[in-house]
């Protein structure tokens, strides 16, 4: 099983930006847990940090022609007009799960590529990403059968 997980904007700074709402663990760090959860789950996993709403729709659509399962991906920063994300998203044939580390409707906020995920998982800080990789995984296996 191959996911494809992406950290939207300004996620290659967790640790240190905002750490009273993001927490304290880094970027390198969170992946190290990633790895480590992914390959307990069979995962082979591909992280990528992007700043740049376009290149997240390359990297989409390059992960779809190389055979990816799944899409795990904060949006952070482009969850606000992330329109041309959200169009990609409904041109994917994977699931797609969309995760928060924190819990965005409490803070007012509202995701456009929501629209587009099998799934959203918020609140929880690191921990969503695990139940999102473990959610990608329950997908994966509901689609082959």
């Amino acid at each position: 099983m191959r996911v494809l997980l992406i950290q939207g904007a300004n996620m290659e700074y967790l640790g240190y930006r905002q750490p009273e709402l993001y927490g304290t663990t880094t970027a390198s760090e969170l992946d190290a847990i990633l790895q480590q959860e992914a390959e307990s789950l069979g995962v082979d996993l591909d992280i990528h940090y992007l700043n740049i709403e376009g290149e997240a729709i390359s990297l989409i659509y390059q992960g779809v022609r190389d055979g990816v399962d799944a899409l795990v991906m904060n949006p952070a920063g482009f969850l606000y007009a992330g329109y041309a994300l959200r169009d990609c998203l409904k041109a994917i044939p994977v699931p797609y799960i969309e995760v928060h580390m924190t819990n965005i409707d409490a803070r007012g906020m509202h995701s456009v590529t929501a629209t587009e995920c099998a799934g959203m998982i918020t609140g929880l800080g690191v921990e969503s990403y695990r139940l999102a990789l473990s959610a990608a995984v329950h997908l994966i296996k509901k689609k082959e059968n």
